[in-house]
């Protein structure tokens, strides 16, 4: 029988492996799409206003998936389970870094867009994850003797596979964020009889850190979906009260990300600000305005050319 903590760092080399080696196969061939070159499919622009790659998302998915496949001593059931939640997320949010327009953002934004007969890629990724949430919690299964108190697992870790995933997204928005958020939260649960579940994706998601914190390549939708899908999914692994104070918390974070900037109170807090700029580039320095025309020592004006 395999040690847990044998399985744990076996399963995170298997990630973080399989994560590196697909990077570097999409970034040597980035697949395009309705003849578009793979450059320009999955090329951004960051908060720099510099060029990036959402590569790292499906590398992501492709190492915590290879990874839990590969991972000895994991449930079938289990297995399966990971594998609905980390790629259906993924794909959905793989969707919307394709097909999102960014007119509508967060729930209020998609569902309300909904509710005017538009269906955005948003309100898709939104319902599509909230259905693979459930699904992945049905094949997961719970250990409740009862049918009612089964049914309370199913939509409980539902709703925290979906919240998980919806939530690690809304960190995406800076290098390295979302991969610390989710190193941090996961590490807890690697502790716990959770550890088959987070080996491989805390594997993956820390060998691509590098080329996230370098500002060469970014998680996006399909990456921080199935990051935080797979953390949630662990979290089901809790016990009921557990269980239930990480549903609260979820919904109270998404809530709260309607009317508050995380990134501002990221930056307003010291030690959150410390560990979110661990690793980055200083934020660029501010322009220098231009000089206004004016006498300088010497004679002549600012404007004038130089000798």
């Amino acid at each position: 029988m395999i040690r847990p903590t044998v399985r744990l760092l076996a399963g995170a080399a298997l990630g973080a492996v399989a994560a590196r080696t697909a990077y570097r196969a999409l970034e040597r061939r980035p697949p395009g799409l309705n003849g578009l070159p793979g450059e320009d499919v999955w090329g951004r622009t960051n908060h720099r206003g510099e060029p990036v790659t959402l590569l790292e998302g499906p590398a992501f998915v492709a190492g915590a998936a290879a990874g839990g496949l590969l991972l000895p001593g994991h449930g079938g059931r289990m297995r399966a389970a990971a594998l609905l939640a980390g790629v259906g997320s993924g794909v959905l949010g793989g969707y919307d870094d394709l097909a999102g327009s960014g007119d509508s953002r967060g729930f209020k934004g998609h569902l309300g867009a909904l509710a005017r007969g538009e269906v955005t890629s948003g309100a898709v990724k939104i319902l599509g994850i909230g259905a693979t949430g459930l699904a992945a919690a049905a094949i997961a299964g719970s250990p409740a003797p009862t049918r009612t108190g089964r049914a309370f697992d199913l939509a409980v870790n539902g709703a925290i596979v979906a919240g998980g995933a919806n939530l690690m997204n809304l960190f995406d928005l800076r290098p390295g964020r979302a991969i610390k958020v989710g190193l941090l939260t996961g590490a807890p649960l690697a502790l716990t009889s959770s550890s088959p579940v987070v080996a491989a994706p805390l594997g993956a998601a820390a060998a691509l850190l590098p080329e996230d914190l370098a500002e060469r390549a970014m998680l996006g939708d399909t990456g921080a979906n199935a990051l935080g899908a797979l953390l949630g999914l662990a979290a089901t692994r809790l016990g009921r009260g557990p269980r239930l104070a990480v549903l609260a918390g979820l919904a109270g974070l998404n809530a709260a990300s309607e009317f508050v900037s995380f990134t501002k109170v990221i930056k307003q807090t010291p030690a959150l600000d410390w560990i979110d700029m661990l690793g980055r580039r200083p934020p660029a320095a501010p322009p220098v305005p231009d000089p206004l025309p004016g006498p300088v020592p010497g004679g002549g004006t600012v404007t004038d050319p130089a000798p």
